[in-house]
């Protein structure tokens, strides 16, 4: 299976939320899953893709031009697509994945995570999307989505919508499941 991650870029994060990043990547190797993210260095997209290489995995990144001219493509993917575009990247990251995790990240990762809701919404595709809200890093999202709801801009029954877990090992029971 092909999980996109969706993180930080930051390198100057508590290393708690880096240990996520080290923790999931080697899972997903060592579950003979194939990790897509944004083949760019810093923070957490090193932490995970290096500890997915490291553990003998395959790595999938897909890297705008932009980010290649800031210097930070990254050196450890198995397989690299060089894009125009943030949208572009986004575009197939989505037409690759099977299904994608949003560990804590800042406005590029909310970004992410919003264009894979939005297109599922209107049924673009139909994969699941996790959101791993370690120690309630995403509460402040989910009370949003409920506001909405409660004045109705969101269904009640959302036909696609992300699916929150509050650890690695909630997320790793989500992703067991997709393959059973």
């Amino acid at each position: 299976m092909k999980i996109a991650v969706y993180c930080s870029a930051k390198d100057i994060i508590p290393e708690e939320y880096l240990r996520l990043g080290d923790e999931l990547g080697k899972w997903i190797a060592e579950h003979g899953h194939t990790l897509v993210y944004g083949g760019a260095t810093g923070g957490l997209m090193t932490r995970t893709s290096n500890a997915a290489r490291n553990a003998g995995g395959e790595v999938i990144g897909v890297v705008p031009q932009r980010i290649i001219a800031a210097g930070r493509l990254a050196k450890n993917c198995t397989t690299q697509y060089i894009v125009s575009s943030m949208a572009e990247r986004k575009q197939m990251m989505r037409d690759v994945a099977d299904c994608f995790v949003c560990l804590p990240g800042s406005y590029g990762t909310l970004d992410e995570m919003y264009d894979v809701i939005a297109a599922g919404t209107v049924g673009e595709h139909k994969k699941p999307i996790y959101v791993l809200n370690y120690k309630g890093f995403y509460e402040g999202i989910r009370r949003e989505a409920e506001d909405m709801r409660a004045l109705n801009f969101l269904p009640q029954q959302e036909a696609y919508a992300p699916q929150y877990v509050s650890t690695l090992d909630d997320l790793y029971e989500q992703l067991t499941s997709l393959i059973r």
